[in-house]
Order: C-alpha cells, then structure tokens, then sequence
C-alpha cells in the first residue's frame, strides 16, 4: 500500500491520517494504524509516545496539506473570482466528505485542545485567505460594492463544508457541485455596460 522508501514513521502518520478520515478518532485504535501502516507495536511506540501524539502528527499533516491545495488554487493565476472559482470547483472526493471539516464533528478531536487547535487554525487561515481575495476583487471593482469580505468567506467556507454534508447525505456529489455553482452564481462579477449618450 505504502512505497518502500517511505519511513515507519511517514507510514504510521499517513494510516493515522487515513483512518482518522474514515472512522474517527475512537474507531482509529493502535492495531489498526498498525495493520495499515504494516508496523509492528514496538515501531509505533519507538517514534510516538502513543495514539494521541501520533493523532496530533497526522492532523498537523491533514491540516498543512489542506492548506496547501487551497493555497495552491487560491495564489494562482487570475482574478478574485476565477481563483475562488477555481478552489469551489476543485476535484475532490466529496462523498468522503472533508478530511479536516470531519475532524470537527468528532467529539474526542473536538474535546482536546491540542487535537482542535490545528484544525481551528487551519479553518481560520483559510477564512482569512478568502477574506483577502474577496477584497482584492472588492477593490478591482469585481464584486459588488457592498459586500463584505469576511462575512462571504465565511460563507465560502460554510459552503464547502455544508455541500460535504448533504452530498453524504444524499450519496451524490451532485448537491456539493450545486452548491458551490449557487454560490458562485451569487458572488458573479457585476457586468456594467456604458451608455453612449
């Protein structure tokens, strides 16, 4: 499942990543990061002092690789709604719902500070992101003037989220892909046409 060249290490984050995702942390037990990462105990208990230290390590990663998916999408080339669009609009695997925004619905992830500091911080620079895209865009004159640009980039995120959530619910991708199109549809750049007198 894992290369060869990748550590004990690197393979016991990577199943801890991947089981927190499926099952929560309660469902991700030290035997089974251990069968999937194909470690023994003595390895595991050699780089982790135990499950909570390795939970935190995998969702450090999850929230950094988050990061920089949306980081990659968001810096890129084009203007405030072309990027936004871009990240709404990114391939995903929707019906497995948000590797981060999951986190946030299990009460153990939730309940711990160390385990929910990486998660919030993580959400909230990804708020902030949009917020200076929405005014980048504001100040062109792209979006209409009165919105405001925290307030929309908690929505974005809000979307994102929720669109997880009823495509699960419904067992399609096809509710995540309305609603990030209704949201887009809202936050379209205002076409203003001159009139020549």
């Amino acid at each position: 499942m894992y290369s060869a060249l990748m550590s004990t290490p690197e393979r016991l984050i990577e199943a801890t990543q991947e089981l927190l995702w499926e099952r929560g942390y309660v469902g991700t037990s030290p035997k089974a990061i251990q069968q999937r990462a194909g470690a023994g105990q003595g390895s595991m208990y050699h780089h982790f002092a135990g499950k909570p230290d390795l939970a935190l390590a995998a969702v450090l990663r999850t929230s950094a690789e988050m990061r920089e998916t949306a980081a990659r999408l968001l810096d890129g080339p084009g203007t405030a709604y072309e990027r936004i669009s871009a990240y709404l609009l990114r391939e995903r695997e929707v019906l497995r719902g948000c590797p981060v925004g999951r986190l946030t619905m299990d009460p153990d992830v939730v309940a711990s500070d160390a385990l929910r500091a990486p998660v919030d911080e993580t959400i909230g620079w990804l708020r902030g992101r949009l917020a200076e895209i929405l005014q980048e865009g504001l100040d062109r004159g792209e979006f209409s003037p009165g919105i405001e640009p925290r307030e929309v980039a908690a929505a974005v995120v809000a979307t994102v989220q929720g669109g997880y959530v009823l495509a699960r619910a419904s067992g399609s991708s096809a509710a995540f892909d309305s609603a990030a199109r209704g949201l887009l549809s809202l936050l379209a750049p205002q076409i203003t046409t001159s009139r020549q007198p």
